[in-house]
């Protein structure tokens, strides 16, 4: 996959490409990505990309010619399937999960930042695909949901992330969000990871999960929830308590972790004998 990314502020946006997983991605020639600097493309002397409106107003606009002359530039115009161009714009469409899929998908997408007071809208009405926003908020330009975009897209190529199966348990990958994550130490402050975890029993922590996904949407994502279709394993889960570990394995917990008493004292987390699923 190929994403340019064009803007007057590289600098801006360069940096943060070199990190994490767009950068392994890179490296392993997942994604090429381009940072193009918009005044390359500006003819005059100061490298102008921005004018003052027509019918006056506050703010600067940014200039058509540029744009134009960068997305000549950009476009192969004998390929089969033209790219994806996208204008970074509060009056996009909001950029969600399904979005991201999709632009996954494609083999070059153009991510056109817009700045300042906006951009000249003959860009908007001839010269982009798409317009995308990510929220509505203000930000002081497009770069950053330019590197918004190029990061969800980016950790849905295939072989960009280490578990081949991580996208797909992503928050949002299936309309829920995610479920509660721990690590070591088993204790801090007193704040034990809970005690299903550590039990070995693969089945019942995959209801944990699903179970604390399931309430977790429905509290704070009601939006969300409304959309799912549930299964009757789902509807039992909603009306049931939380799953919690059966006695016998929170004794072969203790057992292997050497505890005389029925509370988990250590701060270890050690590999559990698995309890019988019967």
């Amino acid at each position: 996959m190929r994403i340019d990314i064009i803007t007057v502020f590289p600098e801006m946006v360069a940096g943060v490409l070199d990190h994490s997983i767009v950068k392994r991605a890179r490296e392993r020639g997942l994604v090429e990505i381009q940072v193009v600097n918009l005044r390359d493309y500006a003819l005059d002397r100061h490298r102008t990309t921005d004018d003052v409106p027509y019918g006056g107003g506050g703010g600067m606009v940014m200039k058509i010619e540029p744009i134009a002359r960068a997305l000549d530039a950009l476009v192969d115009m004998e390929a089969p399937v033209r790219p994806r161009v996208i204008l970074t714009d509060p009056r996009g469409q909001t950029f969600n999960q399904q979005m991201a899929r999709l632009l996954a998908q494609e083999a070059h997408l153009i991510l056109l930042c817009g700045h300042y007071e906006g951009v000249d809208d003959r860009v908007r009405q001839h010269l982009v695909t798409d317009v995308i926003s990510i929220g509505d908020y203000v930000l002081t330009g497009g770069e950053l949901p330019a590197l918004v975009i190029v990061d969800a897209v980016t950790r849905l190529q295939a072989g960009a992330l280490g578990d081949a199966e991580a996208p797909e348990k992503d928050t949002f990958a299936e309309g829920l969000l995610e479920y509660p994550h721990y690590t070591r130490p088993r204790v801090f402050r007193n704040w034990a990871v809970p005690d299903i975890l550590l039990c070995g029993n693969h089945a019942l922590i995959a209801r944990w999960r699903r179970w604390h996904q399931l309430r977790e949407t429905r509290a704070h994502r009601p939006d969300l929830f409304a959309r799912l279709q549930l299964s009757t394993e789902d509807l039992y889960l909603l009306s049931a308590e939380e799953p919690q570990a059966p006695p016998e394995a929170l004794e072969a917990l203790r057992r292997a972790q050497h505890l005389p008493s029925a509370t988990c004292e250590t701060e270890t987390t050690v590999d559990c004998v698995e309890a019988d699923n019967q």
